[in-house]
């Protein structure tokens, strides 16, 4: 089995997990090409033990690639993802250009893999949202035993969801806050060192921001349009690791301890939650891990048939590069490539 794989975004918070993480898991493939802009060329990237030399994704020919997995933003997606799947290449985009199209699948392996098989007609599939992936992996199981009919989700996304020049604004802000210079902000509205900011995205004329529409959108695609979905997403000072206070409503009676049940056994979900010994995951602890963890599972009192509990996940691993290293594995054994 011969398989050529091609990293468009390779330098960027993203593009070098996915590398991290084909390296770490393995995936079978015989050659890995690093692309990013042309002021990025010749930079030398990780890939486990090999030296990657960036190239010129303006100048490259995706003729030999099996899959390209894109991760440099909407505008190089839009234009250079129909040019990588015209060349034989399958695309698994991680921007939000394509999650929205009927003819482009939207997966998350544990999710809904059988989905996967409609990215012929495009030959695109999209990742989603990094706030969206953590929370579907924990919602789906849940639907599939007493069907979800409301969430209620409130976001606390690390910066890193915003790129690198965030993180290097929280750093530089926290930094300086304790020798008094002022923190003036630049990626974000406000400063975000010390603080939290209600705002993710453009805002919309209803009030809400294209970042809480996009949990909307995504859930309904992914698992089930009947579901009634909110979202408050905030940032907030933590450099990695998103986390999510969810309460769900569903159609018949489901106790935490079914619940617990369920989510433990269920894939990419790891339960930790046992309050009266402080057993809960915070983001910090999720860094690196494959995970997304639940804790706090507990019955919503105001709702009937209603539960709320904590979710957390790394959002540059699950929310990125991970899910679209997994749906890449998907290909593979669904005999799509190879």
């Amino acid at each position: 089995m011969s398989i050529k794989i091609a990293v468009v975004g390779a330098t960027g918070n993203v593009g070098r997990e996915i590398l991290n993480i084909l390296d770490e898991r393995m995936f079978p493939c015989d050659e890995v090409v690093a692309l990013a802009s042309r002021k990025s060329m010749g930079r030398e990237l990780s890939y486990g033990d090999k030296i990657l030399k960036v190239k010129n994704l303006e100048t490259y020919n995706f003729s030999g690639i099996d899959i390209a997995l894109f991760s440099a933003g909407s505008k190089i997606s839009e234009k250079w993802g129909p040019i990588a799947a015209s060349a034989g290449a399958i695309v698994i985009d991680n921007s939000s250009f394509w999650r929205y199209h009927d003819d482009v699948p939207l997966i998350v392996p544990e999710v809904n893999p059988d989905d996967i098989k409609d990215f012929k007609k495009r030959g695109i599939i999209a990742n989603p949202n990094c706030s969206t992936s953590q929370l579907v992996v924990v919602l789906k199981p849940l639907h599939d035993f007493a069907k979800i009919t409301r969430v209620v989700v409130s976001t606390y996304q690390s910066v890193s969801g915003a790129g690198n020049a965030a993180m290097e604004e929280l750093f530089n802000q926290t930094k300086g806050i304790f020798v008094n210079q002022a923190a003036e902000p630049e990626n974000f509205t406000r400063q975000i060192a010390f603080n939290v900011i209600p705002h993710i995205d453009i805002f919309h004329d209803d009030g809400f921001t294209k970042e809480e529409w996009k949990m909307l959108s995504e859930t309904k695609k992914i698992i089930d349009k009947s579901i009634k979905l909110t979202a408050t997403c905030v940032r907030v000072p933590v450099f990695v690791g998103h986390s999510e206070a969810v309460n769900i409503e569903f159609e018949k009676s489901i106790s935490p301890e079914k619940a617990r049940a369920i989510l433990r056994d269920s894939p990419g979900v790891m339960l930790v939650d046992d309050p009266e010994d402080e057993k809960y995951v915070t983001p910090i602890e999720c860094v690196g891990d494959y995970a997304t963890f639940v804790s706090r599972v507990r019955e919503d009192i105001s709702v009937k048939n209603g539960l709320a509990m904590w979710v957390v996940s790394d959002n540059l691993r699950k929310g990125a590069a991970l899910n679209a290293v997994q749906i890449a594995e998907l290909l593979l054994n669904k005999k799509y490539v190879g």
